[in-house]
């Protein structure tokens, strides 16, 4: 576990890469660190560290890859991972045999690798496939936020090993979890941008953070936010997909909360290219969808509840 000192001055670290660098250069930072080691040792500590400061700092990497190759259990040196299409959490591979039909997401890391991991569908079991990543077709998602460099991949691959694995709904569990702490510091970010303009903006001899509808938005967006945050604290005690799904849900919808209230204190300057606002706002649309969209997620728990007739278990305080 990393715990005192020694995460206060991880997290530092953390902090410091992804404000200084991004992309390729934040990968080869988060080597040298040796981040890898730490996910290893301590789950919670390295990918709440590492992915709230990437929403923080509006910057990219490729360790989501690593998150869920982790939690797979999958051991593949210098791979990239296949991750299912927008809004869904689903395998993006079906097997029939020997055939393996491929619809997906990348990040940048299997265009710079040579080898992909697939999770497919095999009957009602999940097989993992390491294929070439040159017989997968990939096209660059250029889109809302092209600076998250995700791609599209497609492909029928023949293939000839394959790998039982048991914990897809536990891999994507953590991507899910991963993913709302990036979203919670991406709005964390709006807020403060909102807040300093608020601050600095003056109407009618003084500024609009004495204005009481501008306080009411940032206090909903600061509630939001903490909510959020919560949620995330909650799966990671309850350590269940359903937990991870409810946080990535609630994490989405209160970084569209925070989003559009932040915009609103911000007005006409949050639509201006000058401003780092609308690189946060771009950012929480596409990964709002990640690994199951707010709306689907919401949606998939509700039929469930309807269909056991259960709620889930409340997490552990």
């Amino acid at each position: 576990m990393i715990e005192g000192d020694e995460l206060e001055l991880f997290a530092r670290s953390v902090r410091h890469l992804t404000s200084t660098r991004t992309g390729a250069d934040l990968d080869a930072g988060l080597a040298d660190l040796g981040w890898l080691d730490a996910l290893a040792d301590d789950r919670r500590a390295s990918v709440s560290t590492l992915f709230e400061a990437q929403g923080l700092s509006n910057a990219t990497s490729c360790a989501l890859d690593a998150v869920l190759l982790h939690a797979l259990g999958v051991d593949v040196a210098d791979a990239a991972v296949v991750l299912p299409a927008l809004a869904q959490w689903t395998p993006p591979g079906e097997l029939d045999g020997m055939q393996l039909t491929v619809s997906g997401l990348a990040t940048a890391a299997l265009a710079a690798r040579d080898t992909a991991v697939v999770v497919a569908s095999a009957g009602e079991k999940h097989e993992a496939v390491t294929v070439p990543t040159e017989s997968l077709s990939i096209r660059t998602v250029y889109g809302l936020d092209p600076t998250l460099a995700l791609a599209e991949v497609r492909g029928d691959v023949e293939t000839g090993n394959s790998e039982p694995v048991q914990a897809w709904n536990d891999s994507i569990a953590l991507g899910q979890i991963a993913i709302g702490h990036e979203l919670v510091g991406a709005s964390r970010q709006m807020l403060e941008l909102a807040r300093q303009h608020a601050l600095d903006r003056i109407q009618f001899g003084r500024p609009i953070a004495t204005f009481q509808a501008v306080r009411h938005r940032l206090a909903k967006t600061l509630v939001a936010i903490e909510m959020a945050d919560a949620a995330l604290d909650g799966a990671w005690l309850d350590g269940s997909p359903v937990g991870a799904a409810m946080a990535k849900s609630v994490a989405g919808r209160s970084a569209r909360i925070a989003m559009r209230n932040c915009q609103q204190v911000l007005a006409g300057v949050g639509f201006t290219t000058e401003h780092p606002f609308h690189r946060y706002a771009r950012r929480v649309l596409v990964l709002d969808q990640l690994l199951g969209s707010s709306k689907a997620l919401t949606k998939h728990l509700g039929t469930e509840i309807l269909r056991t007739r259960q709620l889930p278990p409340p997490p552990p305080l």
